[in-house]
This record gives C-alpha cells, structure tokens and sequence, in this order.
C-alpha cells in the first residue's frame, strides 16, 4: 500500500488535491505541487504534556515531519494538537519552509529555540502570498485558552478553502468568512468541545455561509474531545438536504 507522503508527492499535477491527517489536520497540494498543511497534529504531545489517557493519541500516526518539504504551514493557535511542538521544529529544519502562526505561538517557538526566520506571526485581517497560496487571516473564537486564535481563508487555483479555526458559532461573522467570494470547502470542527462548533452548529454554518462541500473536522482523535460525523451526517441529510458534505477517512484525498 502506498505511504501517505508519496500520495501527495505523486498526486498529478494540474489539479487541486486536498488530504485528512485527522484532528484539524489537513494538506492542500496545488496545480503546480506546492504543498501547504495546516495544523498538522503529527506527534504524541498532547498526551505526554496533559498526562492523562483522554489525549492519548486514537487515530494513525500517518505522516513524519520529514517526509514531505513544504512550502508553507500554518498554525492557527499555540494548543499543542494545532501547534505540535514535536514536530514543527522538524518541519522547518530544511531553511525553506514557511510557518504562519497565530501571535500567542511566539512563546511556544521561544521556549523551543527556534529561530525566528521564515516564521511570520499573523492576526486576523492580515493577507499573505505564499507560492500557490493566497491567505486570508480572520477572526476565530475559540474563547479565552486561545484569544488569539485565527482561521483562514486559503485562496489556490482560483478555489477558496475556509479553514474556520477552533470557534463556537459566530454566524455574525458570516460576511467576514465569505468577504473573498464563494466558498468552495467549508473545513470546521464538531466536536462541541472547549468552545468549538458541534455537530448542529456546523451544519449552521455550512448552510449561513452557502459553502459548495462541508468537510467536517476535529473529532476521534482523543477520547476528551468528542464529535460524532455520524451525528453530522444525519443532521446534514435531514436540515440541509441540498447541501454537500465528505467525511473523510484519514489519509483520504479529495481532488477539485
């Protein structure tokens, strides 16, 4: 069976390719085979730093942070399933990469050392270019454990991808979520959790911000964490019955 690097490194070029790690973890390949990954959850470090068997890591370590170079990551904020302090150190040990992570992420990349180059700290509203990759930062409200929390709306081959972050349900900001154009992929959490989007709400969302394809995230990878794609399966087909939604398995790639 082949690895789950050389399925992004020999998607074909001249289409978009977006794959699952698990958690909110995801890798977006461009048209011309830029490679971008978002809070990338890598590691065991959850567990190891909480203590406790309620992050103990339930689904498949499918990535090293070796195997693949690149061009950018982004962290949406410094919680160590979104930030993994295991890993990105490795990931930006080639010199290239570039990290875009929320403010707060400044002490986690001090007390690890880490040198400040290629790494651009970002608040909502901030737009940067990264190779294929436009991002647009926006608000996120994951409460007062992430204040400065961000989403992001990722622009790549002429598709926009809104990555909504950890956030409770803020159908106030609809029109900062759609403020770039129609969005194309909807990636949101249901696990109901430390202030983040239940299933329900989710579904909201998807329908307020007219999204083309809801995937949701943020579910089975710790036992404290909840969120039930089945619950947000039912709720899709019997709410929003015209809307499109994929739940992905990990290490599923999504072509458009």
């Amino acid at each position: 069976m082949i690895d789950f690097a050389q399925k992004v490194l020999t998607s074909p070029l001249n289409k978009t390719h977006l794959f699952y790690l698990g958690q909110a973890g995801f890798v977006i390949k461009s048209s011309t085979g830029k490679v971008l990954g978002i809070d990338m959850y890598l590691s065991e470090c959850v567990e190891r730093v909480e203590g406790h068997m309620g992050f103990k890591r339930l689904l498949p370590k499918i990535l090293n942070p070796d195997d693949i170079d690149f061009d950018c990551i982004i962290a949406s904020h410094p919680h160590l399933d979104h930030f993994d302090m295991d890993s990105i150190p490795q990931l930006m040990y080639n010199g290239h990469t570039k990290l875009f992570a929320s403010v707060e992420c400044e002490k986690e990349v001090k007390n690890l050392k880490m040198s400040n180059d290629n790494i651009t700290y970002v608040k909502p509203s901030e737009s940067y270019i990264s190779g294929d990759f436009k991002l647009d930062f926006i608000n996120c409200d994951h409460g007062t454990g992430a204040p400065d929390a961000v989403g992001v709306i990722i622009t790549v081959d002429n598709k926009r991808i809104l990555f909504v972050g950890d956030t409770c349900l803020r159908l106030d900001r609809v029109s900062e979520y759609t403020s770039k154009g129609d969005i194309d992929i909807l990636l949101a959490p249901i696990n109901g959790a430390y202030g983040n989007l239940n299933e329900d709400e989710c579904a909201k969302l998807s329908s307020a911000v007219n999204a083309k394809l809801t995937i949701p995230c943020h579910y089975g990878m710790f036992a404290s964490h909840g969120g039930n794609p089945g619950l947000f399966y039912k709720i899709m087909r019997e709410k929003y019955p015209e809307k499109n939604m994929l739940i992905m398995s990990v290490g599923e790639k999504y072509t458009f």
